[in-house]
């Protein structure tokens, strides 16, 4: 009989009576589908990779037979016998609230380690450890190397990971596979490994990136997309949009998306709403304020406070919003209770990001999982419409899993001097090619990591190459520094200040990605709804002027977006394809539409919009652009490249174009790209026709010749700057604080050229910023004459495909008028201060501590148990002010000394000007001079009162960069 058929018809009856006693007690009497299937696997002491959408109790279906056997074993088990091991703080938080109780009645230990974690609690645990301690995987790299949580950790024998999905694609999981295998060799046995994701592509390579190269795992996936409803809206103007795009100085396209945000969260309790970059949820949170600042909507991305974080977190669990804008730091596990229906803005750019996306949403018994895609133009609507098709039918982005990156290695490999002085170079590879990153590592690669290692100075290795063998330096200070320093693989990202040459104003902040790419004089970019050409760059501020023409501007907000996959983009070209077919066989746009409506989850009327401007422009007579075809169009100063090989494809093809023409004119070419084409900005001397002899060229070329001149051109570009300047960091070749903006790219290739830091940025280049594996199949499918390509004759006049890029490239749906430019930022500025979180503590009695937003003090706040007007304002949570109300002011720490300092100086402040002074007290970066300056000069609640504020911002935001 198989071992699915002896499965007892409740798997938690395989449960020890404390647990089902515990189960009825919280009202579990059925287990969910992830329940049912993994219970038993775990009880039988097989690794598992568990697969299942958020919020079908998958966390539990780990800890529930893991808490079973830890209370069967008691009596022998010392120190610490599960590690939880998670991506991120926030997440150790809801573990801890989640499982304390579980704990608590079963006598067990439960704590939690991560950077903030007090000395005092380091303490305790180091004293009496806890049996199962939640964490990180850059605290695990912290604790590995320290004597005494390693003895603790000897008896271990279960290690869960997760959200192992957010970490299989990074660095950071790199970093923790091989710490994984430190700690089997530290420890001396094999441990039970337990990985929890979210719906993922390749499920073995995740299964073997989560426990090696040769041990066995079972992976359970249950399907995310079973129960799953997705709609598409393209939402077209109406009548009061025009109206509502007046009130919010915006255009009507912009006010009837938020229309139809605001009417979906009113049908539905909970509703999270998915942005591709943090810039688009602030606008959009901001916009809906502005419309009705009432409106139970609040906003939440990694950058904000953590008060706000939890506020909006709590807010949306508890029923007092109806909606939280947010970015992906709400596609892991974090608890915000039940979620409706969750809505993407624009096109998800990739299938596992909207599965998962949308897998946030009804995952109750029985409940179906809602998504809405709101789209904003053809282009991402005919993307969203291919996305949504491959997710229904689980056609999912491949995990991408880096392969052996060097500067992790580096560190591990001093994780390892830091236990044992003397490893030979075999040692290393039989204990690093256990793990699944490194399965394939050569003595090569790891004599050229250590080869760096050995000649830098202060030295992280002693090598000797004749005896094959690596030793600790004697200088054991630089190493151990080396070691705590970088236990981050996480780059640490450097923002530019923009400022308006004019007159000295800051205007905002770019940050490094875009800089990297597209920060040079003559650009022009949008921030902040205006339009600017970059006229100088001095260390980490742009000086900029402002244009009246925004053609060629590139939104600031690139940097951050999600790239679209080659696989989606050529999907998107054989709809274009489909369409030029019916316009052929003569069918109307209705028919066509009704075609494509069959074949994709939309409904006719969003077809209709989405392929009209494929169907005039064949209607025109003029030859499509396709997954099969490249076409080339003359526009004014640019030539227009239509190809539908997706973000990363398309901007390697933009290098070696760039590259080629500038090598051949003797001056820079600029390039643009989005997912379907390429803009090529000539200054009239290069044209079309030009470009078709260039893809000639490139058929010729073979595949060393075409990655040369890529890699050559990269080389010279500031994205390969920033890498290998992150990379080195990695190396501890550059210090953290290093200001990269004075190093020249010369300078570094002269530094790095040939060493381990060089091979491991040219190969992040090519795996996270541009696609080279593709760009060599697009050139081998020109070779072979399966991709054609066209030169497209239009008079010069735009084709109405080449009009929606041009729009895109105008943005102009995010270019503010000038003279209603105050009226926004001012009423964006309300919008926000009134809508931030802030925790009240009384500094008289300290008895009283509570989190709220602004707009909801009183106008002269006090205490509810002294009746004290002596309130202080701060941005901590309550969680984290709790232990300084028990000390009622004794015995307290210097940071807790430094907390109680502020309170009482911002209690001084509310005492004397009330809410004003809680409002001028959220603004961003203002010291409490600031504030009191602003108190002092203005006359709330008027504009004039809040224009203050903006100004103290903008000064502020300034000397920060002094």
């Amino acid at each position: 009989m198989s071992a699915q058929s002896e499965k007892p018809k409740n798997v938690f009856d395989m449960l020890s009576k404390p647990i089902r006693r515990l189960l009825k007690e919280k009202g579990f009497s059925e287990p969910t589908e992830p329940q049912r299937e993994a219970i038993p696997k775990i009880l039988e002491g097989k690794n598992v990779l568990l697969i299942s959408p958020t919020a079908t109790g998958k966390t539990e279906a780990a800890m529930l037979p893991v808490l079973n056997m830890l209370i069967q074993s008691r009596a022998t088990s010392k120190g610490i016998s599960v590690l939880y091991i998670t991506p991120l703080r926030a997440l150790n938080r809801d573990m801890l609230e989640r499982f304390q109780w579980w704990c608590n009645k079963l006598d067990l230990k439960l704590a939690v380690r991560h950077g903030d974690t007090e000395s005092k609690e380091r303490a305790r645990q180091a004293r009496s450890p806890p049996d199962i301690l939640i964490t990180t995987p850059e605290t695990l790299q912290a604790i590995l190397p320290g004597w005494i949580m390693r003895r603790h950790l000897q008896g271990i024998r279960y290690v869960i990971v997760d959200e192992v999905h957010e970490l299989a694609e990074s660095k950071r999981g790199s970093q923790l596979s091989l710490a994984l295998e430190r700690l089997r060799w530290i420890v001396g046995h094999e441990f039970q490994l337990i990985g929890l994701s979210a719906t993922i592509g390749s499920p073995e390579k995740v299964a073997r990136f989560l426990v090696g190269k040769d041990r066995d795992v079972e992976i359970i996936k249950v399907s995310a997309v079973r129960h799953m409803k997705l709609k598409i809206v393209y939402p077209k103007p109406e009548p009061i949009d025009f109206k509502l795009a007046s009130t919010l100085y915006t255009h009507p396209e912009v006010a009837a998306r938020l229309r139809t945000i605001r009417e979906l969260m009113e049908k539905f309790n909970s509703v999270l709403l998915f942005t591709n970059t943090r810039s688009i949820s602030e606008v959009l949170t901001s916009r809906l304020k502005v419309w009705d600042i009432n409106f139970p909507v609040s906003i939440h991305h990694g950058s904000l406070a953590k008060s706000s974080r939890i506020a909006a977190e709590r807010g949306l669990k508890n029923g007092e919003l109806k909606g939280l804008v947010c970015t992906s730091s709400l596609e892991l596990g974090i608890d915000v209770g039940r979620v409706d229906l969750v809505i993407q803005y624009m096109s998800p750019r990739q299938v596992t990001r909207l599965v998962q996306r949308v897998g946030r949403s009804g995952h109750r018994v029985g409940y179906t999982a809602n998504g809405v895609i709101i789209t904003m133009d053809p282009d991402d609507t005919l993307e969203a419409m291919v996305i949504a098709r491959k997710a229904l039918n689980e056609e999912l982005e491949p995990a991408m899993i880096p392969r052996k990156p060097l500067d992790v290695l580096a560190h591990q490999l001093v994780g390892l001097l830091l236990r044992r002085k003397r490893w030979t170079f075999q040692e290393v590879l039989d204990l690093f090619t256990k793990a699944y990153p490194y399965s394939d590592l050569t003595l090569e690669e790891l004599e050229k990591t250590l080869d760096y290692m050995d000649s830098r100075f202060p030295r992280l290795a002693w090598i000797s190459r004749q005896d094959k063998v690596i030793l600790k330096p004697l200088r054991t200070k630089a190493v151990y520094e080396y070691y705590f320093d970088n236990l981050s693989m996480i780059p640490e990202e450097k923002n530019y200040l923009v400022v308006d040459e004019e007159d000295g104003s800051a205007i905002g902040i770019l940050d490094e990605a875009f800089v990297a790419e597209y920060g040079r004089p003559g650009i022009k970019f949008i921030i902040r709804g205006s339009p600017w050409k970059i006229h100088s760059i001095r260390g980490d501020q742009i000086y900029v002027r402002a244009v009246d023409d925004p053609t060629g501007a590139i939104p600031s907000w690139v940097g951050e977006e999600i790239p679209v996959p080659f696989e989606v983009a050529q999907e998107v070209g054989e709809l274009r394809s489909l369409v030029e077919e019916s316009v052929i066989e003569g069918l109307t746009l209705e028919e066509t539409a009704k075609k494509i409506a069959e074949l994709y989850p939309v409904e006719f009327e969003t077809a209709v919009r989405a392929i009209s401007e494929v169907y005039d422009h064949a209607k025109l007579g003029y030859v499509v652009p396709t997954d099969r075809r490249v076409v080339l169009e003359d526009w004014e100063d640019f030539v227009i490249v239509h190809a539908h090989f997706g973000s990363l494809t398309n901007r390697a093809l933009a290098q070696l174009i760039g590259h080629i023409l500038s090598e051949e004119r003797g001056y820079a070419i600029t390039v643009q790209h989005d997912p379907y084409r390429i803009f090529v900005q000539t200054m009239g001397d290069v044209n079309a026709e030009r470009l078709a002899r260039l893809f000639e060229e490139l058929k010729k070329m073979n595949e060393f010749e075409v990655r040369e001149i890529v890699r050559e051109a990269v080389s010279r570009t500031g994205i390969f700057k920033r890498r290998i300047v992150h990379v080195a960091r990695r190396f501890g070749a550059l210090e953290k604080w290093a200001d990269i903006s004075k190093l020249s790219l010369k300078s570094l290739i002269k530094s790095f050229e040939g060493t381990a830091i060089f091979e491991e940025a040219l190969k992040e280049v090519f795996t996270k910023d541009i696609d080279l594996e593709h760009l060599m199949l697009v050139a081998k499918m020109l070779r072979e004459d399966e991709i054609e390509v066209i030169v497209l004759e239009t008079g010069g006049k735009p084709s109405p495909i080449a009009r929606l890029g041009i729009e895109k490239m105008h943005m102009k749906t995010d270019i503010i008028p000038p003279e209603r430019l105050r009226m926004v930022v001012l009423e964006a500025a309300k919008a926000r201060l009134l809508n931030e979180t802030r925790t009240l503590i009384c500094t008289e009695c300290w008895n009283y501590v509570e989190m709220l937003r602004i707009k909801d003090l009183p106008e002269n706040p006090r205490c509810p148990i002294c009746n004290s007007s002596l309130l202080g304002l701060l941005t901590l949570s309550e969680e984290e002010l709790y232990p300084i109300l028990e000390k009622k002011g004794k015995g307290l720490r210097k940071s807790e000394k430094r907390i109680v300092e502020e309170a009482k100086r911002t209690a001084s402040l509310l005492s004397t000007y009330g809410k004003a002074a809680a409002i001028a007290l959220s603004g961003r970066r203002l010291s409490l001079e600031d504030v009191k300056e602003i108190l002092d000069k203005g006359r709330y609640p008027e504009d004039s009162f809040y224009e203050l504020i903006i100004e103290a911002e903008k000064k502020a935001l300034k000397e920060r960069f002094w």
